[in-house]
């Protein structure tokens, strides 16, 4: 395993690893303990007690951050006809349909987001073993299947910050909250977001405590500890 650097170390003095604090205290030490050259991104991590290998425990959803995101969202439409001129108004970096299939099936994947119309899942069907894993496959659920109608917003949505989170394997969420330059408040309010769409997404299938664990942390910074009744007791507030 290789040793953390001076530059970390010295940020994990300032944390009590022994400690859970509360959000804002979490949010304030993952500013003071940011030590990269450039804007980091600061992020939630949640451990859930669920067991994602059952379909009825699995958890998925989206959730709009009230601050945004803190970085250009490059997004990708499919869609033809009406639906791709209503895309190009809405500000899609990218709208096409049997061309984008066959460029991101040559290698090309410069894009954050795919939103679909329905109509033209049949050929994006084709690429779900490239965009899958990505997380980046277009689905209902995520909102990324969208009716022509809705487009508009869909995409709107996406620029002003919508993100996507579901359960990996280990039963663990992660979620971008924004950016360090970003105040506590800003901060604050997009993680109660993300809280409470992660509660409101809760599956049938959980039993017994919901969420184990939560830690926020910026890239490459250490990880700090939140008190969940504290964040649950917050948001209730």
């Amino acid at each position: 395993m290789p040793k953390h650097g001076r530059k970390y170390r010295e940020a994990l003095d300032k944390i009590d690893r022994q400690s859970a604090y509360t959000p804002a205290e979490s949010l304030g030490l993952v500013k003071e303990t940011s030590y990269t050259q450039f804007d980091a991104t600061v992020e939630m991590h949640f451990h859930l007690g669920v067991d994602p290998r059952h379909a009825d425990q699995q958890v998925r959803g989206v959730v709009n951050l009230p601050s945004g995101i803190g970085r250009q969202v490059r997004i990708l439409v499919f869609a033809e006809g009406e639906p791709m001129r209503i895309a190009e108004a809405a500000g899609a970096d990218y709208v096409g349909s049997d061309d984008l299939v066959e460029k991101i099936q040559g290698g090309w994947l410069d894009f954050d987001m795919v939103i679909a119309i329905p109509q033209m899942m049949g050929k994006v069907g084709r690429l779900g073993r490239i965009l899958g894993p990505r997380g980046l496959m277009p689905n209902p659920k995520a909102g990324t299947i969208v009716q022509p109608d809705d487009l508009g917003q869909a995409i709107q949505e996406s620029r002003q910050g919508r993100v996507e989170f579901r359960t990996d394997r280990g039963a663990s969420l992660h979620v971008p909250i924004g950016k360090v330059s970003f105040s506590v408040e800003q901060l604050l309010a997009n993680f109660l977001a993300v809280l409470d769409a992660v509660l409101a997404a809760r599956p049938p299938g959980a039993k017994g405590r919901y969420v184990n664990k939560i830690v926020v942390t910026s890239s490459m910074g250490p990880g700090i500890k939140v008190d969940v009744n504290a964040a649950q007791g917050l948001r209730a507030a």
